[in-house]
């Protein structure tokens, strides 16, 4: 403990006498200042001072930026130190001697006339004295000392008899304070302008003016109107003749037709041109209406879970599903001969990317989509968000450097305008925009088709092949209500062949039973997170 103490006391020692030295060099006064400023032509000032120091050396600020309007500083340039150290606008002088060095940005024109100000001595000095001559007759002559914004005059100013030199004095400068001349020439004597630097304010960096607020609305034009003209030239469905087809009926001869042959998953992507939650609700529906799978409802008390059985039919033609089905019946299964709706999860959720990637080749492949839906959606709206990027790189820059920021926001804006235009740009080929023209005769028809064009034997399998369709186009309430009052003779039944009830259960109950199995089915999909939710 004692030697910590010891190591302890060493240090503190030695940090004491490490900052000695600096306390040192502030310690000296400046006990004469004797200046003599030079303006040349070309409007630079040469400063030369002879400098008697009483002391250690004086560390002195220059003021080398001040406030010139609400939108800039003005710089004053120091250069060509000698006889001092300069390091950002702090000057050392180390003893006596002279010190000299050059000011741009000192002369500010005024109508007739030209000023020169500048901050000729800094405290602490006793005493100083300075001239100042010029490239032309002094006109007139004014001096504050003290703080920066005193209005205090110094101790004296003249001009000589010639007229060519301007002398100022000053006793007795304390720290911080400083001596401030100024001296008037006729205007063009040097031609010099101020040094403005443009000051960041945010009130100034979004101006709204006459010239931005045009600006602004020009450039918004030509950027909406060209995320309108992409859409317009690349984006649009192609244009078909008589595509408003009107109802299109479902069956033919009390045979089920669909349009053009499109199963429920293929309608709900090319609808929406999105492989979603209700895609593979529908195909599931539809692979147990066609003999693929059989749907049972187990029995259940009346506040358990509602939840349904998937089981395998083992003699189901799986060489004629489509791959998006198969990918699905495959996903579902995976080696088991049934499953419960709430145990699809696990590789199930693993496997459901592979069913959307196949609804979306399935698409392309119809001649429907030139390309992907999802590849087109994703590339436009990476170019939308690379652009809202640019925008606000743009919007800083030009907010920090000119009163334009405005313009970075329009640039914004637009990339805002195509990231969220990208999810209309699949555009669909003139053979899916007859089947979209087609679908849409179908929902018409599922929505207000009268059933009694359909004889009564073929009703309930003509009805059930309906449902898959109806999931698509929510009306499954309407169709599940029609497969529950019908069987192959007109009478009601108990069972179908592809939806299993729990005893004491008929087709009477059939439409609350699908209504809540669409959901929870829906439910269990969305749950693997591979899909946009209902």
């Amino acid at each position: 403990m004692v030697d910590l103490a010891r190591r302890l006391g060493l240090a503190v020692v030695l940090a004491v006498l490490a900052a000695s030295p600096a306390h040192a060099e502030t310690s000296g006064t400046i006990t004469a200042d004797d200046v003599s400023m030079s303006l040349r032509k070309d409007g630079v000032l040469h400063v030369k001072e002879a400098i008697t120091l009483s002391g250690g050396p004086v560390a002195r600020t220059l003021l080398t930026r001040t406030r010139f309007d609400d939108g800039h500083d003005r710089v004053y340039r120091v250069s060509n130190v000698k006889g001092a150290t300069l390091d950002g606008d702090t000057l050392t002088v180390r003893g006596s001697g002279t010190v000299e060095y050059d000011v741009t940005g000192a002369v500010t024109p005024l109508g007739p006339a030209e000023e020169l100000r500048w901050f000729a001595v800094s405290g602490p000095v006793r005493h100083a004295v300075v001239t100042v001559t010029g490239p032309g007759a002094v006109q007139n002559v004014s001096c504050f000392a003290g703080e920066l914004t005193s209005a205090m005059a110094c101790t004296g100013a003249s001009i000589d008899e010639t007229g060519s030199t301007a002398t100022f004095e000053q006793q007795g400068l304390g720290p911080g304070q400083s001596l401030t001349v100024v001296v008037g020439y006729p205007k063009g004597a040097t031609g010099a302008t101020p040094v403005l630097e443009r000051r960041f304010e945010l009130s100034t960096a979004f101006t709204l003016n006459a010239v931005t607020g045009g600006a602004l609305a020009l450039l918004l034009l030509l950027l909406l109107g060209g995320v309108g003209l992409l859409y317009w030239t690349r984006g649009r469905d192609a244009r078909i003749v008589n595509a408003e087809s009107g109802v299109v009926s479902g069956h033919s001869n009390g045979h089920f037709t669909p349009p053009d042959g499109v199963r429920p998953g293929q309608i709900g992507t090319l609808f929406d041109e999105q492989a979603d939650v209700i895609d593979v609700t529908a195909t599931i529906v539809d692979l147990a209406v066609r003999g693929f799978l059989r749907i049972d409802e187990p029995p259940r008390q009346a506040y358990d879970v509602p939840d349904w059985r998937l089981v395998r039919l083992s003699r189901a033609p799986l060489g004629s599903l489509l791959p998006y089905e198969r990918a699905l019946y495959e996903a579902i299964f995976d080696g088991r001969d049934t499953v419960l709706l709430s145990e699809l999860h696990g590789s199930f959720a693993a496997h459901l990317s592979q069913v959307r990637d196949a609804l979306y080749r399935d698409v392309v492949t119809q001649g429907w989509f030139a390309r992907r839906p999802d590849s087109v959606r994703s590339r436009w709206t990476t170019v939308g968000v690379l652009v809202i990027g640019l925008g606000v790189l743009a919007t800083v820059l030009l907010a920090w450097f000119t009163t334009y920021g405005l313009l970075g926001l329009a640039v914004v804006i637009a990339g805002a305008a195509l990231a969220y235009g990208g999810q209309f740009m699949p555009a669909k080929t003139v053979k899916g925009a007859e089947a979209l023209a087609h679908t849409l005769g179908f929902r018409q028809y599922l929505a207000s088709a009268d059933i009694a064009d359909v004889p009564p034997a073929q009703r309930l399998e003509l009805f059930s092949r309906y449902l898959p369709y109806a999931v698509i186009f929510d009306t499954v309430d309407r169709w599940a209500r029609v497969v529950g009052s019908f069987d192959g003779d007109g009478r009601q039944t108990d069972h179908l062949p592809w939806y299993q009830g729990p005893a004491e259960w008929d087709l009477s109950r059939f439409a609350d039973s699908m209504r809540t199995f669409t959901v929870t089915a829906s439910g269990a999909i969305s749950t693997a997170r591979q899909f946009r939710s209902l």
